[in-house]
């Protein structure tokens, strides 16, 4: 069975989509997990309408998971939409009472991304040759990468009326289409001005809207820039397995390490909830902890000790 038996789940995607405004793979996710929720109650639980179901077929169905060995992530995610389903039902007063309020999402594993730190951005960015329009592009566009903390769509994304380097600020739209003003430092003004001026046109070949084009004058792709990112991070000595969205990571790091406010980081960043970027503090904890073990005079004579 894969299709929507109860149409409170249909009126539930579209809450999702029309007044949440959450990105298209969200909603995916959230009927996709909806829909094995729904096969579960009917198949085992005998239940035809979401007013049968009880607080002890919820559990049932969160038992199953766990049997099922799932990832704590995959478990988490699953609960979290069984929740947010159950608590639109009763706001919309569908249901008398809201069965899943009680249950608790398990919590995730704490896994700190990789981030690099200043000096080795600084290395990649330098190692760019920018004598080339690919390398002025290259170079503008690992400049809004890290200067903006841009995700990878949003970067490819963008258009060139987005750009407002008078201004010193670009608009993008991020997930479930929300805009946001990210403020433009002078390093990234003078190398955005210096790949429109003298490579953009070029690389685009014909009228275009895109601010970012490949050789053959059409839109770039993920994996060439996730592949020229990996090159150029090997290229300089960097060993870290990283991604665009590593960029993206160290970018809020740093603003922390800085004195900037999680509020601020947040708002750049363009996250809904204020707990995703809560992840960065761990990781500036993290940094403070290693750069104090490897430089306090106290904690080097402990390891010289050892040896």
């Amino acid at each position: 069975m894969s299709e929507i038996v109860f149409y409170e789940i249909t009126d539930f995607i579209y809450y999702l989509e029309d007044e949440k405004r959450l990105s298209k793979n969200t909603v995916l996710a959230y009927k996709t997990d909806l829909l094995e929720y729904q096969n579960f109650l009917i198949k085992y639980q005998h239940i035809n309408s979401v007013e049968e179901v009880d607080k002890d077929m919820v559990l049932k169905y969160i038992a199953s998971l766990k049997r099922a060995n799932l990832a704590k992530t995959s478990i988490a995610r699953k609960i979290t939409a069984i929740k947010s389903f159950h608590h639109y039902l009763t706001s919309e007063r569908i249901v008398r009472e809201d069965v899943a309020y009680y249950i608790d999402t398990p919590k995730k594993n704490l896994h700190l991304p990789v981030v690099l730190s200043e000096d080795e951005i600084n290395k990649m960015l330098e190692a760019i040759d920018t004598s080339t329009l690919i390398g002025k592009r290259n170079r503008a566009m690992l400049e809004l990468l890290y200067g903006s903390g841009l995700r990878i769509s949003e970067l490819l994304d963008l258009k060139i009326g987005s750009i407002h380097m008078n201004e010193k600020y670009i608009s993008v739209i991020g997930k479930g289409d929300k805009e946001r003003i990210i403020p433009l430092g002078e390093i990234s003004i003078i190398t955005l001005r210096d790949y429109i001026e003298n490579a953009r046109s070029k690389l685009s070949k014909k009228p275009g809207s895109l601010l970012f084009y490949n050789y053959k004058g059409d839109k770039l792709s993920r994996q060439a820039v996730f592949k020229y990112i990996k090159n150029l991070a090997k290229e300089v000595g960097i060993e870290k397995n990283i991604s665009p969205h590593t960029i993206r990571h160290s970018f809020a790091t740093h603003l922390l390490a800085n004195g900037a406010s999680l509020r601020i980081v947040q708002e750049l960043l363009g996250h809904e909830d204020i707990s995703t970027t809560q992840i960065y503090t761990h990781i500036d904890k993290k940094q403070l902890k290693d750069m104090y073990e490897n430089t306090h005079p106290l904690q080097k004579d402990k390891e010289d000790k050892k040896e």
